[in-house]
């Protein structure tokens, strides 16, 4: 039986994320739809998560976003799930309904369908909001990656989300 069941590079980054958090005293939180619960996971295959992992909010459909997060029928309707505006209202809603210091928010097309011209499959958006009250502590950015299969665009957008996890870690 293997140690981990995820791959090693998303185990490692995990291992840094709750050790470097552990240091800094800081609890976190994740909000993901095109991940479905991967970042979650990579967070608690690590041994001891539980004091630093604080909540995982797998909000895939819509109206989940909006019941869950509270992400609003308008910037919905307006930006659509895979915009900035959807990821930054996630990553507040992460944090608004959690006690965690830091939340971090991961929306998408992984594929292979959903893509259009202006959000092709592999266009994953990302925000981290920190319990400061200050919205200048909410960075949001639009990546495109390789259109490499489902899998692997979600195991680059964990990757990405997991980076934005670390304590030192600049805009995306």
């Amino acid at each position: 039986m293997p140690d981990h069941i995820l791959p090693a590079p998303l185990v490692e980054l995990a291992e840094r994320v709750i050790l470097a958090n552990r240091r800094a005293g800081r609890t976190v939180a994740v909000a993901e739809s095109c991940t479905g619960g991967l970042v979650s996971a990579a967070l608690t295959e690590i041994a001891g998560s539980s004091d630093v992992f604080e909540a995982g909010f797998i909000t895939y459909s819509n109206e989940m976003k909006a019941e869950l997060l509270k992400v609003s029928h308008d910037v919905l309707d307006t930006f659509g799930a895979v915009s900035i505006a959807t990821a930054w209202a996630m990553a507040q809603g992460a944090l608004n309904k959690s006690h965690a210091h830091v939340a971090v928010a991961i929306t998408g097309v992984a594929g292979p369908g959903g893509g259009s011209e202006q959000k092709p499959v592999g266009t994953v958006v990302f925000a981290r909001a920190e319990r400061s009250g200050s919205p200048d502590k909410v960075v949001a950015d639009m990546h495109h990656f390789e259109d490499n299969g489902r899998g692997g665009v979600r195991l680059q957008a964990a990757l990405c989300a997991l980076e934005l996890l670390l304590p030192d870690s600049s805009d995306p």
